[in-house]
């Protein structure tokens, strides 16, 4: 049985290096491909073992970089320093996500099939994938776990060409209850194929085994197993469309 692989990809952005990681299986037929926008601590060895999993499932994943090659956070005081400035910034997240994406489409290691492409992320990751969505990317789906929902430009769902899964914990604190009636009606305004799944008792980071703080960010197995399978089940049916 063949095994995945992870390569670095190192590009330039606005003179600035970025260092992305691909995932993939090396003799494979052409599969689809999906940026992964990690949480706020970027790339790092929970985001690879997350992108592992997901690419043995079929799939070439990258895992965008969008700090910048000297940028690796090491505690949440560096990953929120290196995190707001984009959160505030949505223009220039938009062009880091694209960038990710130009690289995972011109990327000659994996064979990706045609016009397949898809984004995800977690936490801040989640964010990042909706608002690439929300920039228009040719994407047929766009999933977000436990990320925050809002966006200064929501007009700009018109953008989006795919399906949009939002998976959610339902206790989550650092996911504003206001942000889920605005997600909904910034979807149903735009005509979007959206869905919005909540889970019972999570909190945030519920995809996260490193995750362990009781009532704010904490690890659910059961939940995580949903919210993947929820996943790959949108991303088989829109592949196949």
């Amino acid at each position: 049985m063949s095994t995945v692989v992870i390569e670095s990809l190192v590009y330039q952005l606005d003179g600035k290096p970025y260092e992305s990681r691909l995932l993939f299986t090396p003799g494979s037929a052409a599969q689809p491909g999906l940026v992964m926008a990690p949480n706020w601590m970027g790339v790092s060895a929970g985001a690879e073992a997350i992108a592992r999993e997901v690419a043995a499932q079929g799939y070439v994943v990258l895992i965008a970089d969008l700090y910048g090659q000297a940028v690796r956070p090491g505690n949440a005081e560096q990953a929120g320093a290196a995190m707001m400035p984009l959160k505030n910034d949505r223009r220039e997240l938009r062009k880091r996500m694209q960038a990710a994406l130009t690289q995972l489409r011109q990327q000659a290691r994996a064979a990706l099939l045609p016009g397949q492409l898809a984004a995800f992320g977690f936490c801040f990751g989640g964010c990042c994938a909706l608002e690439l969505a929300r920039d228009g990317a040719p994407l047929k789906a766009a999933v977000s776990f436990h990320g925050t929902l809002d966006t200064p430009r929501p007009a700009d769902a018109a953008n989006i060409k795919g399906a949009v899964l939002v998976l959610h914990g339902a206790d989550d604190p650092l996911v504003p209850k206001d942000q889920l009636p605005a997600f909904e009606a910034e979807m149903n305004a735009a005509k979007v194929d959206w869905q919005l799944l909540s889970y019972g008792g999570a909190v945030h980071s519920f995809t996260d085994p490193a995750a362990n703080t009781p009532g704010m960010m904490m690890y659910d197995a059961k939940t995580a197993k949903r919210a993947f399978q929820a996943m790959h089940n949108l991303l088989d049916e829109v592949f196949q469309a």
